[in-house]
């Protein structure tokens, strides 16, 4: 399948980041998608991403690192659902912020696998994964406003 191009990207941007669906109300933002199949997201910390311990929960950091990647895999023109994955989380989180950049390892025809790597706001290395997706069909792209 082409890879969808940069002017579908905004609104691809726009239906990911405004949706009523869990990773939006989990405070993920998908804040670029590449050309060469890679994406960028940010997670806020707050107490409601924490665990009991005020640590940036391993499920907030999950949702983000699956969210990136799984719309990275849409500008192939293909829409996915997560297969497989694992995470290594390495470190805690400091400061405001983690900053997630999912890049793909292998683009079959229909198993995509993406790495993913999980940064806090000192550019010290959290978490990293590997997520695999199996693409079930095409992606329809949204419509420019």
């Amino acid at each position: 399948m082409d890879s969808c191009s940069k002017r579908d990207y905004r609104g691809m941007l726009n239906k990911v980041n405004n949706n009523p669906y869990f990773a939006v109300r989990s405070g993920v933002k998908v804040t670029a998608i590449h050309d060469d199949h890679s994406a960028e997201g940010e997670l806020e910390i707050r107490t409601d991403t924490q665990n009991p311990l005020g640590i940036l929960h391993g499920g907030a950091l999950f949702t983000l690192a699956d969210t990136v990647a799984g719309t990275a895999v849409f500008t192939t023109g293909r829409s996915c659902v997560t297969l497989d994955s694992s995470m290594q989380f390495l470190s805690a989180a400091k400061g405001e912020k983690v900053f997630c950049v999912a890049t793909p390892k292998k683009m079959g025809r229909t198993i995509l696998v993406y790495d993913v790597s999980i940064t806090d706001d000192g550019g010290r290395l959290v978490a990293t994964g590997i997520f695999t997706f199996y693409a079930t069909g095409e992606y329809e792209l949204p419509q420019k406003d």
